[in-house]
């Protein structure tokens, strides 16, 4: 799969542009701050409705405009197909396929498929949980895109169920009784979250088993003897079937509930759980140094991108302006592993920080313009 035209219009730094790419690697270089990231967000938002750098589609709305829209072209074998997205901060943000308006933007989902590289990939290794969560279910949703309405459907209920009990915490703040009555629709909403949370380990557990001996090859691959690295999917439940892991989840809830009425804000589920990256026998965050964590989340990322194309459905490759935070044995290594993807993209502040096995079309960009040389 491959995207063979961008076209961008009120993105971020871009009134207006047109990009035709080819397979093999495209480098856009150009210095800082002059919108070779943009593009390649572009094709990224595409593939997960989401940026890598922002958590809202506000900033993604070029100064002064009211929408932005993203629009590529995708071929895959002998079938090609025109995605469309239109921005629109503060509604709801719609979506077309070969010109159909019947579609909603989560039905994109699929179509164009990316791994991405970014310096922000260091938080995967060193950040929050949050980061690490994102990162499992983007990648679960890249491998069945119908997780993005289990996701949906969780979050929904997450945010009705933190709502009763937030209702019911500060009744019993103020003197107003037990809450018994924000709380007594409380079972269903057990039975609605348990559901989908048991669906999204499912997926999760099984995508951390098959990643986690990727992910220890692409290290030895990237920093040989540095290992091994272990991923191991942190969660008060103990696995199984998805029905044993709704019972779980049901059962666990349950033995949560006073302490959740107390403080108003569900503790058990997969919003809690954690990837914990192991290295050697210790976790890698708080361990790790700066070159082993540059190493871990590329391998990470690596491993992502051979997991994809293992199940038929070869990704796009993002290198943004990742060459820049390497040094040269990893620069050089990196190049060589991921050279013969089907499409890679790269940014690069200057021609120099493109290594010579990453051979391909070069676009410069500046000045509002994009320009093939």
């Amino acid at each position: 799969m491959h995207v063979t035209h961008l076209s961008l219009a009120d993105f971020r730094s871009y009134a207006r542009v047109e990009v035709p790419l080819d397979p093999g690697v495209t480098a856009f270089v150009g210095p800082n701050g002059q919108g070779k990231t943009n593009l390649v967000e572009a094709v990224g938002y595409l593939a997960t409705l989401g940026s890598h750098r922002v958590a809202s589609d506000a900033p993604l709305v070029r100064a002064g405009a009211a929408r932005a829209v993203i629009r590529a072209v995708v071929r895959q074998g002998d079938r090609q197909q025109l995605v469309e997205l239109e921005l629109n901060p503060g509604k709801a943000n719609r979506a077309r396929i070969n010109r159909s308006s019947q579609v909603r933007p989560r039905d994109v989902l699929g179509i164009v498929r990316t791994v991405l590289f970014a310096p922000e990939d260091l938080a995967l290794v060193k950040g929050d949980p949050g980061e690490r969560r994102r990162f499992l279910d983007e990648l679960v949703t890249a491998r069945s895109p119908r997780m993005a309405g289990v996701r949906a459907d969780y979050e929904r209920v997450l945010k009705q169920r933190n709502t009763l009990l937030k209702t019911a915490a500060m009744a019993r703040r103020h003197g107003g009784g037990s809450g018994s009555g924000a709380l007594s629709t409380l079972d269903v909403w057990d039975q609605h979250l348990a559901r989908a949370g048991a669906e999204l380990l499912s997926q999760r557990m099984a995508l951390v088993a098959a990643l986690g001996p990727l992910a220890d090859e692409a290290y030895e691959r990237l920093a040989p003897g540095g290992g091994p690295v272990a991923l191991e999917y942190r969660t008060p439940v103990e696995g199984g079937t998805r029905e044993e892991l709704y019972e779980q989840l049901l059962a666990a809830l349950a033995d949560a509930r006073r302490q959740e009425i107390e403080r108003g804000v569900t503790l058990v589920g997969p919003h809690r759980d954690d990837l914990v990256l192991k290295l050697g026998e210790l976790p890698a965050k708080g361990y790790a140094s700066h070159g082993e964590s540059w190493s871990y989340a590329l391998a990470l990322r690596l491993a992502s991108y051979d997991l994809l194309r293992s199940e038929g459905n070869e990704p796009v490759l993002v290198l943004d302006d990742v060459f820049a935070e390497l040094d040269v044995r990893r620069r050089d290594r990196l190049a060589e592993l991921v050279a013969s993807g089907e499409q890679v993209l790269v940014t690069a502040a200057v021609e120099d920080d493109v290594p010579k096995a990453l051979a391909g079309a070069r676009y410069v960009v500046g000045g509002g313009e994009v320009t093939r040389l």
